[in-house]
This record gives C-alpha cells, structure tokens and sequence, in this order.
C-alpha cells in the first residue's frame, strides 16, 4: 500500500510504500482507556500471573524500530484488529542472492555467550538464533542483572551488550567490570551508533569487537564464531 504525504502527516509515518500485516479477532474489544495503553510495557488486563503486558509493547518496539507503525482498530462488543505497517524494501537481484553459510562453521561447540539488552525482543532473537547453533546463553537485561547472572560461571565465551544499557551500568562499563574477574573476557558490542561513538573515547581493547545495527542475523552468527575462534 502507498502512504501518501497527508496520511503519514496523520499515522507518524513516512511516505512511501509498505506492507500491511493485519490480525483480527472477534472477541469483546477494548474500552478507549485500554486501547490507549495497549503498547504500554506490562500493561495487562489479565489476572496476575496470566500475562507480562509485554506482548503488544514489543510488536510496536520492533515496527517501529523497522521505521513502520502499528495502529489498533476496535470496537466494543466486535472486536480487534492489530494493524502492522512495514516499509517495502526493495533488493537488487545480487542483493536478493543470500550468502550460503555452513551450520559447521558456525557451530557453538557448547560455548556459553551473556547476551545483555534492555529489549525483550532483540534478547530473545538473539538468543534463539545463537542457542540453535549450539551456545550456551545467559540473558540479562541490564547491567547489575548481567554481573549477578555471571557469579558462579567458571567460563563466559562471550560478552553481547547494548554499549546504552538501563540501571547506570552502560556497555563499556559492563565489560570492564567484568574483565576484572575475567581479563581475556571478548566482547562484541552492539550499537546504533558509529564505533568511535559507540566505545566513547574511539579505542577498543584487545578482544573488543563493535557491530553497528542494522544487521542480519547471519552476519551477527558469523561475527561471533570469528570472535570465539581468535586466539587469548
């Protein structure tokens, strides 16, 4: 579908063109005050115990970190509709060719790998990826959570963190913290940022690896078997 000036002035969304996924249910549908909130992280209607409220927070994290948007339709007593607006992509046809990659070269080998970020969503793909490919994973979502997963753990492989992190513990901090229980500890920090801004003062340690977003999943694999392979 096309999003012409006018509607994405409306919507928050840039024009052009995109791909509308649509889900509907036929269930009783949401009062105004509950629509509002409907993408507020752990907001729920269920009954405690029944539901983390993260689920709609995280569909709207994801398309909108995608530069998309999500809309919700409904109607009490008809029902809902969850409205996601993906922007088209087009790829060349060297572009469309995707790389072979040997499961060999990228196996895990039982490694184990602390995946450290504050969204849910990118800790979760992560982690199924790496856990399909053999790796042991440890997940935290912040920096104090990340140090108290770790006691205990005779060998980390691997350090994946956010450089910005919740709980004033940043990335860099993180690493450093913990190379001083672990001094040949590597690192791969992921960031939205260009390197120099990503490690702050431009310089990386030995061992210290940064990987800008966007990325595939295939680059972040390969990535990581060249880290774990380098020599102490």
């Amino acid at each position: 579908m096309w999003v012409d000036d006018r509607i994405g002035k409306e919507r928050d969304m840039r024009p052009g063109q995109y791909v509308l996924v649509s889900v509907t249910d036929t269930g009783t549908g949401m009062a105004p005050d509950v629509a509002a909130r409907a993408f507020y992280p752990f907001f729920t209607t269920k009954p405690t115990g029944h539901g983390t409220g993260l689920g709609l927070s995280m569909i709207y994290g994801f398309v909108r970190q995608s530069g998309g948007q999500v809309r919700i339709y409904t109607e009490m007593g008809k029902g809902t509709t969850v409205a996601l607006y993906l922007p088209r992509h087009w790829l060349s046809p060297q572009q469309n060719e995707q790389p072979q990659i040997e499961d060999t070269q990228l196996s895990g080998e039982g490694g184990t790998i602390l995946v450290v970020d504050d969204e849910p969503l990118i800790r979760m793909l992560i982690s199924e990826v790496l856990g399909d490919l053999g790796y042991r994973m440890i997940e935290a979502a912040d920096g104090a959570t990340a140090l108290k997963a770790v006691q205990g753990e005779d060998k980390i492989d691997l350090l994946i963190t956010d450089v910005g992190l919740p709980g004033g513990i940043n990335g860099r901090q993180l690493a450093d913290a913990m190379r001083q229980t672990k001094p040949k500890l590597k690192v791969l920090f992921i960031t939205g940022y260009a390197e120099n801004a990503a490690v702050g003062n431009g310089h990386l340690a030995p061992g210290m690896h940064v990987l800008t977003k966007p990325f595939a999943m295939e680059r972040l694999a390969s990535k990581i078997a060249d880290i774990v392979k380098e020599e102490d």
